[in-house]
């Protein structure tokens, strides 16, 4: 039985001027001239994906697609139209990414994370709604680093991070602190695995080696500052997420840190850089 979305080895069962027929004697498709490995003749096996052509017509290929069905990539846009985005995945005919399976508004040149699904018109399509296509059996532990791509972003609930692009990953509000946008590409530390085997992340190292990390961002913002911040560890958490990209915690951490090592002090509801004069 041939497979639409899926890579297969199939046999070949006759041979055209155009190419050659991969099946069995009761269903066989084509795959073009351009493809066929060279020395391949009737009755050999050959690995193909299957998908469907301009026409819809299935046709076999022995090009690699950036994804098969029910696995997870992440693609790039490369122009938007009437029915929705046309990404490349690798093949000759671009893959579709309908309007209504777009979770965001997408554009050409960026990439975004999406699943290959079969439609009700058994057409290969593109979802960028993963969270049913990811697994929650990953073999990371606490304190481990992964690679992932954001898929979704809910701000009172966190970053949804699909990580190596197969397991489930979160990265909680309190953890959040950033400009995050579905598509962006995160490295991430495994805070905790949960019993439910889903990944809580945080793009922050383990506190005491967050600290001089945090401490040298803070120098940076007081220098474009001139100098002088204009606000101290009393200041709302809003305006030190605004201004920091961290949690209040972190930040008087980070000030503390400071302070012992003599390089600012505080006076007048404001943080001044020692210039050493």
């Amino acid at each position: 039985m041939i497979k639409l979305g899926e890579k297969q080895i199939l046999k070949v069962v006759r041979m055209k001027d155009f190419g050659m027929y991969v099946g069995d004697e009761t269903e066989a498709i084509l795959l073009p001239r351009k493809y066929v490995p060279v020395g391949t003749k009737v009755g050999d096996s050959v690995e193909v994906f299957v998908y469907r052509d301009s026409s819809d017509r299935l046709i076999a290929t022995t090009e690699e697609p950036a994804l098969t069905l029910g696995q997870v990539a992440s693609l790039k846009v490369k122009e938007t139209g009437k029915i929705g985005a046309f990404l490349d995945w690798g093949l000759e005919k671009d893959l579709l990414l309908p309007f209504k399976e777009q979770s965001v508004q997408v554009r050409p040149g960026k990439s975004y994370p999406v699943a290959l699904y079969i439609d009700k018109s058994k057409r290969l399509c593109a979802t960028m709604k993963i969270y049913e296509y990811l697994s929650s059996e990953s073999p990371y532990e606490k304190d481990a680093v992964v690679q992932g791509i954001v898929y979704q972003v809910n701000p009172n609930i966190g970053v949804f991070v699909a990580v190596d692009g197969k397991y489930h990953g979160m990265i909680p509000k309190k953890n959040a602190h950033g400009n995050f946008k579905v598509g962006d590409p995160v490295q991430a530390r495994v805070v905790a695995v949960r019993e439910d085997g889903k990944l809580e992340l945080s793009v922050r190292e383990r506190v005491e080696f967050q600290i001089s990390k945090d401490a040298e961002t803070l120098i940076e913002v007081i220098e474009s500052y001139d100098g002088v911040l204009p606000f101290t560890e009393k200041a709302s958490p809003a305006v030190i997420e605004r201004e920091l990209n961290m949690s209040k915690a972190a930040f008087k951490r980070a000030v503390g840190h400071l302070l012992k090592a003599k390089k600012i002090r505080i006076d007048q509801g404001k943080i001044r850089a020692n210039t050493g004069e």
